[in-house]
């Protein structure tokens, strides 16, 4: 079963059991998911759902933050709730050692291709290849942090 077929059985779950506030938060994911596919005109697989997951949860965490700063709990706890309810759609995510370990070895790998040391400037072509290979697996902002360490080391 697909992860999109996945969302939608819980979906149905959610409206069986009258759990309004998680049924809101599958139906604002299953929208997010019909747009891209209308706007784009394609059919999502697994790892552009999982990206989209990851958008909504970055967006989550950026409104949680906001509403702290400005004392609105009530509204903070909401997103946190609808934060729950999306981290659940995301596979293991990876530890931060584990993230290190792979950027290295994709920065070596680099290297050797390149013919030369891979230094700042080849941030870009870096980040290319560890995205390809660790999106949906690890929290990008850890993936950046780590990049950034090997290319500077």
């Amino acid at each position: 079963m697909s992860l999109k077929d996945q969302i939608t059985e819980d979906m149905k779950t959610a409206m069986r059991a009258k759990d309004s506030e998680r049924l809101g938060t599958i139906r604002l994911l299953l929208a997010a998911l019909k747009q891209k596919e209308v706007d784009e005109r394609v059919v999502l697989d697994d790892v552009a759902v999982v990206a989209i997951v990851d958008k909504l949860i970055k967006q989550r965490k950026d409104s949680i933050a906001a509403f702290e700063q400005a004392a609105r709990q009530d509204l903070a706890d909401k997103e946190k709730a609808e934060m729950a309810v999306l981290l659940a759609y995301l596979p293991e995510r990876m530890s931060a050692e584990e993230v290190t370990a792979a950027v290295q070895a994709i920065v070596a790998k680099l290297g050797e291709e390149m013919g030369k040391k891979v230094g700042p400037g080849d941030m870009g072509k870096v980040m290319g290849a560890v995205k390809a290979q660790l999106a949906g697996k690890a929290d990008m902002g850890l993936v950046s942090a780590a990049v950034k360490a090997a290319l500077a080391g």
